[in-house]
């Protein structure tokens, strides 16, 4: 049997090592020191606590890292130093020179880069895709046969997977700050009535949606813009707009553990002094 070790379970992560246990393999995790609602999360999909994380590298077959982009480094950097000989999947949101970076520490037959586009995989309904690219790639979309996440091999070389995270979240994620940071505007100008007229009121109702509901996820998207600004810049566009949009969202950190409510609370946290 395949021992999948899971950093970590998050909202996402801990979908993905539900999917993976589908293939009839053991899926680990380890929860020393992690938060009840952690532990809560990681039972609740079935996954098994080994107890460390250097448990969890010795036993795995396959670790899969999924993390805070700012995150994904330090995890890479401490399952290498455990000496894992396994297989390393980064499915983080990562510039594309940083995963193949990562990949040289741990050599390209050793590594796989992953990119997930959609919300977290409890049912196939979700659409949620993991993009996949390295030569092993095929191994790891066969973990997900038949279960509720989709999967996409990517011809090239490693990065293209995390490339392809990117640039889908350079508009659908760039695009949700730059409508938050416009309605800020309007709101400290005095005109945010008039600009959802003339937005008519379906258009208001669902960037009002878009944006409050996207707050709880703010202080991971932070970092996830600032990849992505890295990403353009290493392609020779610039890449200010997306580390605008992560100050953006750095201000709307205190959503963390729960969206704002409405349209109003999350304006007033654009309006605190200092922002």
């Amino acid at each position: 049997m395949t021992i999948i070790g899971l950093i970590s379970p998050g909202q996402m992560g801990a979908s993905i090592g539900a999917a993976a246990s589908n293939s009839g393999s053991s899926v680990i995790w380890a929860g020393d020191g992690r938060s009840k609602a952690t532990h809560t999360r990681a039972l609740d999909a079935g996954l098994e606590n080994c107890g460390s994380i250097t448990r969890l590298v010795n036993d795995s077959d396959i670790v899969l890292s999924v993390c805070p982009p700012h995150a994904a480094e330090n995890v890479a950097r401490k399952v290498k130093q455990l000496a894992f000989s396994g297989l390393f999947v980064d499915c983080n949101a990562i510039a594309p020179q940083k995963s193949r970076l990562i990949a040289e520490q741990f050599g390209y037959q050793h590594y796989v880069d992953g990119g997930i586009v959609g919300g977290p995989a409890w049912k196939s309904k979700s659409d949620t895709r993991l993009y996949l690219s390295g030569d092993r790639s095929n191994e790891i979309a066969a973990l997900f046969d038949n279960s509720p996440l989709h999967t996409a091999v990517i011809d090239g070389e490693i990065g293209a997977a995390s490339a392809m995270k990117i640039v889908f979240a350079a508009y659908t994620k760039g695009t949700t700050a730059l409508l938050t940071a416009i309605l800020g505007v309007a709101e400290r100008e005095g005109v945010r009535n008039v600009l959802e007229s003339q937005w008519g009121p379906a258009f208001t109702k669902q960037a009002h949606q878009r944006v409050t509901d996207n707050s709880a996820k703010a202080w991971r998207f932070e970092g996830e813009m600032l990849e992505i600004a890295a990403t353009f810049e290493n392609a020779g566009l610039p890449g200010g707009f997306h580390v605008a949009a992560a100050e953006v969202f750095e201000q709307l950190a205190q959503f963390k553990n729960e969206p704002a409510a409405n349209i109003v609370e999350l304006l007033k946290a654009l309006d605190q002094p200092g922002h």
